[in-house]
């Protein structure tokens, strides 16, 4: 197993990505933020919104100037407004694409100069629901399918550069459900993954031996009802 090193993680301030934030610091790397809001941890950060392809690029390269250089990175920033196709408003919809795929290839491009000069690794969130379709969830199983296919063309294009790994995760007790209406919250007796535990994962996955690579990984309740 290597060093983490300085990891940058988008959508670092809440959810999955402040459990990695921590989990990071546990194994001894140093953890960088990208959000709209401040972590609450206190690491270094940046807050943009990761739609904002110009603002992104400025704020990974500034985090990473300043930091001398990455080591990895988690894109963990993501959203959904679940509905039917014609029930979500057309903004709405087209934001949650924007956050979840071209969020993740925006600051991915940022920091690829700087992960091919340290052989360093990416680590994508999808979703199982980039893997399995539902109904009412159009645009988030659009954004995450498309971050599946990114990432898997990502790791054919850097191969021998950059390491590449695909984290799949199933639904976690995280604020994620906090603002949907009743009818697409997870049931009170829902059985979801500790975000804690997903952030071991992303550990797992960053710290393997240069020419090691976990590909894909599937994290879930093993009574996830969106897998297989």
């Amino acid at each position: 197993m290597t060093e983490l090193g300085t990891v940058l993680i988008s959508g670092g301030a809440s959810g999955l990505g402040a459990a990695t934030v921590e989990a990071v610091r546990e194994a001894g790397g140093t953890p960088l933020v990208l959000d709209r809001h401040p972590p609450a941890s206190g690491v270094p950060h940046e807050q943009v919104d990761v739609t904002d392809t110009e603002a992104t690029t400025a704020a990974v390269h500034r985090l990473a100037e300043r930091a001398g250089g990455l080591d990895a990175v988690f894109t963990a920033a993501g959203v959904d407004v679940p509905g039917t196709l014609t029930s979500v408003p057309v903004d709405t919809w087209e934001n949650v694409v924007r956050v979840n795929l071209f969020g993740t290839a925006a600051v991915v491009r940022a920091a690829l100069p700087y992960l091919e000069r340290a052989r360093g690794t990416v680590v994508t969130c999808a979703s199982t629901l980039g893997v399995k379709a539902v109904s009412d969830a159009t645009a988030y199983c659009a954004g995450k399918f498309g971050v599946v296919g990114f990432t898997r063309a990502l790791a054919a294009e850097t191969a021998g550069r950059v390491g590449v790994t695909l984290l799949v995760p199933g639904g976690m007790h995280t604020a994620f459900f906090d603002a949907r209406e009743d009818r697409y919250k997870p049931p009170a007796d829902a059985k979801l993954n500790r975000p804690e535990d997903v952030a071991r994962t992303v550990v797992f996955a960053l710290s393997q031996p240069p020419g090691s690579q976990v590909r894909e990984l599937v994290v879930c309740s093993d009574e996830e009802s969106s897998w297989p």
